[in-house]
C-alpha cells in the first residue's frame, strides 16, 4: 500500500467542474511559420491565464501502474490556495489513506497497514525525479507549469504544432514547455537529468473553462528513472471557495514508515 498510499498525495493532480463547463479540445492546427513568437511574448500570453479563487474541492478517479502493479482509486481533494492541500483517497468507497501537504510538510498515513509518513518534499522529489515544492505542486494540480517562466532565459519554437519554450543550461537537467496557440494553455511540460538516467512528463490533453478561469480536463503523467511510473487522473467534479474543512489526524497506534 506504499505506493498506494503515495497515488494520495500525487493523485491531487486534478481539477474539474461542478458548475457547467465548456470544453476546450486540443488545438491541432499547426503554429503558421507567420505566427512564431518570442519567449517573451508566450510567456507574457501565457501568464493572462489567471486561477483567482480561495478554496477548491475536487473528486476525481486516478489510474496508478507501475513495474510491478497497477491499482485505480477515487480520491476527494482540499485545496486552500498556497497554504494547505487535503487527500482523501478511497477503494470500493472506503477511505483507505488520508495526505495533507503544506509548504514545509508531506504526510499522510494509510489504514491497511497502520503506518503513516511525515517529512518534507525531498520525498516527492526523488520519487518523480525533480525537485519540488508547495508552489509546484499546487501548479501542478492548476495544470500550470512547475517553473517561474518570468525567471531566466528561454528559447522559442515551433514544435509539434504548439509552441516550444526551452531552457539553455549548462547542466545536464533540461526543460521544456509546450503550449498551444489559441489560449496559450500548457499542453506538456518535460524536465529530463541525463547524468540520473531520469524523466518526467505531465501532458493536459484537453481543458475546460469554468469560472473564467482554464483548468485541465484530465492530467498523465509519466515518470522514470529506477521505475517507470504512470498515473492517469480524470476529474469528475469541482466546487470553488466553499468554507472547507481540513480535518487530518494520524491515528495513535500507527507506526511511522521511511520512503526510500
Amino acid at each position: 500500500m506504499k505506493k498506494a498510499a503515495l497515488v494520495v498525495v500525487l493523485t491531487v493532480f486534478m481539477i474539474s467542474c461542478k458548475s457547467k463547463a465548456v470544453i476546450v479540445a486540443a488545438s491541432n492546427e499547426p503554429v503558421a511559420p507567420a505566427n512564431y513568437l518570442s519567449a517573451k511574448k508566450i510567456i507574457e500570453n501565457y501568464y493572462t491565464n489567471k486561477n483567482e479563487f480561495s478554496t477548491l474541492y475536487i473528486k476525481s478517479s486516478a489510474r496508478y501502474a507501475d513495474d510491478k502493479q497497477t491499482q485505480n482509486v477515487t480520491a476527494e481533494i482540499r485545496i486552500k490556495k498556497d497554504e494547505q492541500i487535503l487527500v482523501s483517497i478511497r477503494f470500493l468507497g472506503i477511505t483507505m489513506a488520508k495526505a495533507l501537504i503544506t509548504p514545509t510538510m508531506v504526510s499522510y498515513y494509510e489504514k491497511i497497514n497502520n503506518t503513516y509518513f511525515e517529512g518534507d518534499f525531498s520525498m516527492l522529489s526523488n520519487w518523480l525525479g525533480t525537485d519540488l515544492d508547495f508552489s509546484k505542486v499546487q501548479n501542478l494540480f492548476l495544470g500550470k507549469a512547475i517553473d517561474d517562466l518570468t525567471k531566466g532565459k528561454w528559447v522559442s519554437e515551433i514544435n509539434e504544432k504548439l509552441y516550444k519554450l526551452s531552457k539553455p543550461s549548462d547542466s545536464d537537467i533540461s526543460k521544456e514547455f509546450y503550449f498551444e496557440a489559441a489560449n496559450y494553455l500548457l499542453k506538456k511540460e518535460t524536465i529530463s537529468q541525463t547524468s540520473q538516467n531520469r524523466t518526467l512528463e505531465i501532458q493536459y490533453p484537453s481543458h475546460k473553462s469554468v469560472e473564467k478561469m482554464f483548468l485541465p480536463n484530465e492530467i498523465n503523467i509519466k515518470a522514470s528513472q529506477k521505475n517507470n511510473v504512470s498515473i492517469d487522473i480524470e476529474y469528475k467534479s469541482t466546487t470553488f471557495n466553499e468554507n472547507l474543512s481540513y480535518s487530518y489526524s494520524i491515528p495513535n497506534d500507527y507506526k511511522a514508515i521511511e520512503i526510500d
